[in-house]
C-alpha cells in the first residue's frame, strides 16, 4: 500500500519518468547492437511519449496542481515549460540524426546523453526547493559538457566542451554558495517556506550576498552580460544540433527555473536585486547586439544575439505584474521556434567530417538562395523573426514585452528593447542580403540534396511554419500561456506582490 501510494504521488512527473526511462532503454539497445536509426527512432518515440502525457494532463480533464515530495511543484506553468523543452529536444534529435550519420566513431552516446540532460530540463523548471534546484540543474549541465565535445577530433569542438566545463563548474560553485548564505538565516530550503523568513532577514549582508550570487550563476546559464564570454566560443565550437540545444531547451529550463524561484521566494520583491537585474538586462541588450555587429561567423552572430534576447526577457520579468507572466512565456516559446529554425538551418549546411569544418562562415551562405531557394527562404523567415519584424512569431513576443515595460511605466527598459532591435536589424539583414548575392562558381559548402525530405529538413520547416501562423495568429499561443498562468499557484505570487 505504501508502495502504490509513492508511487500515485509521483505520478504527476510521470513525462519526466518517460524521458529518463528512454533513455535507459537507448542504453540497453546500444550495448545490444549499436544501430543509429534504431537509437535516434527510440529516442524520438520517448520524447512524443513524454510530450503526448503533457498534452493530455493540459487539455485532456481536470488538473490538479500537485507538490511532489516538497521538492518539485507540478503545475500548467511546469507542463507548459516542459513541452517546450520537449519540442526543442525533439528538434534537437532529429538534427543530430541528419548530423552525425556521416561520423565514423560511436554514434548513439550522444541520444543517451541528450536524453539524460532532457530529463534535468524538466526537473528544473518544476523545482521548488534548493535541492532539487541545484541537483536538476546539474542534471541538465553535465552531459551538455559531452555533447559539445562529441565531434572531439574538431579541435573547436573539444575546445568549446572545456570552456563550459570549467565555467559552469564556477557558476555551480557561486549558486552553491549563495544557497548555504540564504538557507543559514532561512532555515529551510523549500522557496515557499522560506519567503517569510527571506523577508525579515533580507537586510542582512550574507542574505543579500546570498540571492546576488545564485543571480550571478543563473546569469552564467543564461548567458546574460557581463557573464557572457563563453557563449560565441562555445556557440561556434560546438556541433550546430548541440549547439541549438544549448540556446533552447537548456535556457528554457534555466529561465522557467529563475521565474519560479524569483516570483516563490521573494526576491522579486527585493529593491537593490531588481536594480541589479535591470543593469543585467540593459547590458546584455547592449553587448549582445554591439558585439553582434562586428561578427562575420553566422553561429557566432546567433550567440551574441541569444545574449540580446534574454537581456530583452529580463525586462518583462522585472515588468511582470499579475497580468503580464503570460507574456514572458509567449516569448520564451517565439525565441525557441526562431532559434530552432535559424540553428537548424546551420546544421542541415553542416557536417562534422566534410574537411572544411562547419557552414558558420557568412561566406558560406553567400549566394545560397541561387542553389537552395527554399532553405534561403527559411533562413530568411528566422532572421526577420529574430529581427521583431510583424507578421512573424518574434514580433509577437517583442511587442509582448515591451507592452510589459510600458504597462508597468519603466520608459528606459521599453526605450532599450527598442534601441537594441534597432541595432539588431542591421546584422539580421546583412544575413539575408549575402544569401541573395551573386554565388561563387563552386561553393565550399552546401546542403545535401532533397534537405527538405529528411527528418531534420521537415523539422525546420515546421519551425518556420509555426514562426509565420504564430506571427499572423498569435491568440492560440497567448491563451495557452495565460490560462497556465492563470492556473499556477506562481498567480498566488504575483497577486501577493
Amino acid at each position: 500500500m505504501n508502495f502504490t501510494m509513492s508511487f500515485s504521488e509521483l505520478m504527476p512527473l510521470a513525462p519526466v519518468m518517460i524521458v529518463a526511462l528512454t533513455a535507459v532503454v537507448v542504453m540497453i539497445l546500444t550495448s545490444i547492437k549499436r544501430n543509429h536509426n534504431l537509437i535516434a527512432t527510440a529516442s524520438v518515440v520517448g520524447l512524443n511519449l513524454a510530450a503526448a502525457n503533457i498534452l493530455f494532463n493540459m487539455f485532456g480533464g481536470q488538473f490538479v496542481p500537485s507538490n511532489v515530495m516538497g521538492m518539485f511543484m507540478v503545475d500548467p506553468f511546469t507542463m507548459l515549460y516542459q513541452l517546450v523543452i520537449l519540442i526543442a529536444s525533439l528538434a534537437c534529435c532529429t538534427l543530430s540524426h541528419a548530423y552525425i550519420e556521416s561520423y565514423k566513431d560511436n554514434r548513439e552516446e550522444l541520444y543517451i546523453l541528450m536524453l539524460c540532460s532532457v530529463s534535468g530540463a524538466m526537473l528544473m523548471v518544476a523545482s521548488s526547493h534548493y535541492a532539487s534546484f541545484f541537483i536538476s540543474l546539474e542534471l541538465m549541465s553535465i552531459p551538455v559538457y559531452g555533447m559539445l565535445a562529441y565531434t572531439h577530433q574538431r579541435a573547436n569542438s573539444l575546445e568549446a566542451g572545456i570552456k563550459y566545463l570549467v565555467l559552469s563548474a564556477t557558476a555551480s560553485a557561486m549558486l552553491l554558495m549563495g544557497m548555504a548564505y540564504i538557507y543559514a538565516y532561512t532555515g529551510s530550503l523549500s522557496f515557499y517556506e522560506s519567503f517569510q523568513a527571506l523577508m525579515q532577514n533580507i537586510h542582512q549582508p550574507m542574505v543579500l550576498l546570498g540571492l546576488a550570487l545564485i543571480i550571478f550563476a543563473v546569469g552564467f546559464k543564461l548567458s546574460l552580460a557581463p557573464f557572457h564570454k563563453w557563449t560565441p566560443d562555445v556557440y561556434a565550437g560546438a556541433p550546430a544540433p548541440i549547439a541549438t540545444f544549448l540556446a533552447t531547451a537548456a535556457k528554457v529550463a534555466t529561465i522557467g527555473l529563475f521565474v519560479r524561484y524569483l516570483l516563490t521566494s521573494g526576491a522579486i520583491l527585493v529593491e537593490s536585486l531588481v536594480t541589479i537585474i535591470t543593469i543585467i538586462a540593459v547590458l546584455s541588450i547592449l553587448v549582445g547586439n554591439f558585439l553582434a555587429v562586428r561578427q562575420v561567423n553566422l553561429k557566432r552572430i546567433l550567440g551574441y544575439s541569444s545574449i540580446a534576447h534574454f537581456g530583452y526577457l529580463l525586462i518583462g520579468l522585472i515588468s511582470m505584474t499579475y497580468a503580464s507572466l503570460g507574456n514572458v512565456s509567449v516569448y520564451v516559446i517565439t525565441y525557441v521556434l526562431t532559434t530552432i529554425g535559424a540553428f537548424g538551418a546551420v546544421a542541415l549546411m553542416s557536417s562534422p567530417y566534410n574537411n572544411v569544418d562547419e557552414a558558420e562562415s557568412l561566406a558560406d551562405y553567400r549566394g545560397l538562395f541561387w542553389r537552395r531557394p527554399v532553405l534561403t527562404a527559411t533562413l530568411t523567415v528566422m532572421m526577420l523573426s529574430l529581427a521583431g519584424i510583424p507578421l512573424t512569431a518574434g514580433f509577437i513576443g517583442k511587442f509582448l514585452v515591451v507592452m510589459a515595460a510600458v504597462t508597468t511605466q519603466h520608459w528606459f527598459l521599453a526605450a532599450m528593447i527598442v534601441v537594441g532591435s534597432g541595432i539588431g536589424l542591421y546584422y539580421y539583414l546583412r544575413v539575408m542580403v549575402v544569401m541573395y548575392m551573386t554565388p561563387p562558381e563552386t561553393p565550399r559548402i552546401d546542403a545535401v540534396d532533397h534537405w527538405g525530405q529528411k527528418v531534420g529538413g521537415i523539422m525546420v520547416l515546421l519551425a518556420a511554419l509555426a514562426v509565420l501562423v504564430i506571427g499572423i495568429y498569435p491568440d492560440p499561443i497567448i491563451k495557452m500561456a495565460l490560462q497556465a498562468e492563470i492556473l499556477s499557484p506562481l498567480h498566488f505570487m504575483l497577486t501577493r506582490q
